[in-house]
């Protein structure tokens, strides 16, 4: 097991004064500050490492805004986004099976409507739609994009449930709730998103990054929010002892989390990089979400929903059709620009 930091030498004693023993330390030099990225830094070597499956889940997925469409000089240079991206990239040139799972909140915390929500979610498809655009272009070089689609490397997926009305049920809004309230209609829909607010990464299923960093900028870059986290393996428990894939504890912690998910447990499962996974999860994904927003309502076995976008094969992510906007609550789906007051949100 390892520790983890983002923090730099004005929120903690005990790093080195002079500079020149920042690089023996692992430490980055700022202009009068020497800051701790060991959080990013382990990301990262996790991700390069990865040779089968990556599965995240995170309150946030914002990052590598260098290599978006447009708002490339933001700041939000965190490099998680784009290696992800480059190791699938990397893994079609070479013909090889490669799979990341992402687990984000429907939107993150705060009222969908309001402009720094909004916000993030414009960030947020502008860091997917580089991802499936970098996937796409590695299909075109090796010509497999009829083959393949970018979905069948990456995708990204939300927690949500509905509940059935039940015989004894007598939770009713206050007449003083407007019917078109997002409260009312949210009762009268029994559906609600369940919030995403963990934040680690497991990698082929023999490594595990846990702790209170999210996947943007605030969190990864070591000299704003002070962050903590650990990485852990087992020795027994690896790809290049078992020649295989492991099934310790790292194993099992993500099929406990997958079964919760999806409400089942499949023999498909034990090989997420396999295409046949892949598809059957987004199926899953799929059918949950058109069970979510079904004007029936229906209790839900499984709480893995796709994330409401639609991709094209060609890696273009758009709105899904007739569903721009969270069902119940209102607010753009892939979020709206407002002139940037503060980098708050990155």
């Amino acid at each position: 097991m390892q520790i983890f930091r983002s923090i730099d030498s004005n929120s903690i004693r005990g790093f080195p004064k002079d500079p020149k023993d920042a690089t023996n330390n692992n430490l980055v030099c700022g202009k009068n500050v020497l800051i701790d990225m060991s959080i990013h830094t382990a990301y990262v070597k996790a991700i390069r490492s990865a040779q089968h499956f990556i599965y995240i889940e995170n309150q946030y997925f914002i990052g590598s805004s260098y290599s978006w469409g447009s708002h490339k000089d933001l700041g939000a240079n965190n490099l998680i986004p784009m290696e992800i991206a480059l190791k699938i990239a990397d893994k079609i040139r070479a013909h090889e099976r490669f799979a990341a799972y992402i687990v984000i909140p429907m939107w993150p915390e705060g009222n969908p409507t309001g402009a720094a929500t909004q916000r993030i979610l414009f960030w947020q498809h502008k860091t997917m739609q580089m991802m499936y655009e970098t996937i796409y272009k590695a299909l075109m070089e090796v010509g497999l994009e009829d083959a393949y689609s970018p979905q069948d490397y990456l995708n990204f997926f939300c927690l949500g449930n509905r509940e059935a009305f039940g015989a004894h049920d007598t939770s009713a809004m206050s007449s003083s709730t407007a019917a078109n309230s997002p409260q009312a209609l949210s009762q009268k829909s029994r559906r609600f998103m369940i919030y995403v607010h963990s934040k680690g990464m497991i990698v082929d299923d023999e490594y595990v990054l846990l702790g209170s960093a999210n996947i943007n900028q605030r969190s990864l870059e070591g000299t704003r929010d002070t962050e903590i986290a650990m990485g852990a393996y087992q020795p027994s428990h690896t790809w290049a002892l078992k020649q295989s894939s492991p099934h310790g504890q790292i194993y099992g912690y993500r099929m406990s989390l997958w079964a919760e998910h999806i409400g089942a447990v499949e023999e498909c499962f034990a090989q997420p990089e396999s295409l046949e996974c892949v598809r059957r999860i987004r199926t899953l994904g799929d059918m949950n979400w058109k069970q979510f927003v079904a004007d029936e309502v229906t209790e839900m076995r499984g709480h893995l929903l796709k994330y409401p976008v639609e991709v094209d094969r060609k890696g273009k992510v758009k709105p899904l059709p007739g569903c721009g906007s969270f069902p119940d609550v209102s607010g753009n789906i892939v979020g709206s620009f407002l002139v940037i007051q503060e980098n708050l949100t990155i």
